[in-house]
């Protein structure tokens, strides 16, 4: 039987298995999918186990993701611009590693605000970690025109604006308000929204009527950024889309079935929220 994982730490709040294993069971296949708690200094030893056979794969999130992309013994193109992998496929004694955030990120905002690039001229990114990168690549790929990247410290804004290239401009949390009466869309890459925690110097009330405000934090659901936006008459998607699209490439490698993101798969992973 096949097995996979997602490794983290602490990881009993993945909601990964649940959704890995409704595919397995929805389409008849014999395999497995588990959450295993694996801490930054045992990382070594786990990846051991993938390359001993163990399993064919599977997903690293935080805190994980930039010390499993430099374990791996192969990366695709993507994973090494963004810097990180995600997921994990084990073969012939080796670990390939890619990165589908970029995937889940763009899927979501087409399935659940379709044409939302059209016309697109400027974005606001919050956030210069991990996360963003993937986004900022993903937004490259639509051809954006203008991308502003703040972050509370403009240095690291400014590295990855300088690594990525292209549109991407560097500026601080607190140049929200003069930047934001020409963003079509806000995306917020942070972990602020997170138990209720919410940004102090952002407001949402400068941005033109018609832009949309998209979160990658999906616990809660409705951040306190996603519903200022919703009180505002803002267009607002959350961040659960972009964790059931990203897991799709990562199921099709390990059990060999493309699987479909529906409203039944989303219904269920928010009934676990």
């Amino acid at each position: 039987m096949k097995r996979a994982f997602v490794i983290g730490h602490p990881i009993t709040h993945s909601r990964s298995p649940l959704i890995h294993n409704y595919w397995l069971k929805l389409y008849g296949i014999k395999g497995s999918y588990e959450a295993i708690d694996v801490p930054s200094d045992d990382i070594e030893a786990f990846f051991e186990r993938m390359r001993a056979g163990e399993f064919v794969g599977g997903n690293v999130t935080i805190p994980n993701k930039e010390l499993a992309y430099s374990l791996c013994d192969e990366r695709d193109p993507l994973a090494e611009t963004i810097c990180a992998v995600n997921t994990l496929e084990c073969s012939g004694g080796l670990v390939f590693g890619s990165n589908t955030d970029y995937l889940g990120f763009l899927g979501n905002l087409d399935q659940n605000a379709p044409g939302w690039d059209k016309g697109l001229k400027e974005v606001i990114v919050l956030g210069a970690g991990g996360a963003s990168r993937a986004v900022l690549v993903a937004l490259k790929s639509r051809n954006i025109p203008s991308i502003r990247l703040l972050n509370r410290t403009i240095e690291k804004a400014e590295d990855v604006a300088m690594d990525l290239e292209g549109p991407i401009r560097a500026g601080r949390l607190a140049e929200f308000a003069e930047n934001a009466p020409n963003a079509g869309l806000v995306v917020n890459c942070t972990s602020i929204g997170m138990h209720g925690s919410s940004f102090e110097d952002i407001d949402l009330g400068r941005l033109p009527k018609t832009a949309l405000v998209t979160d990658i934090v999906y616990t809660p659901l409705v951040t306190p950024l996603l519903a200022e936006a919703q009180a505002l008459g803002l267009r607002t998607v959350d961040g659960l889309g972009m964790l059931l699209h990203q897991a799709v490439p990562g199921f099709k490698a390990w059990f060999g079935k493309t699987p479909e993101v529906t409203a039944e798969l989303r219904q269920l992973v928010e009934a676990s929220l």
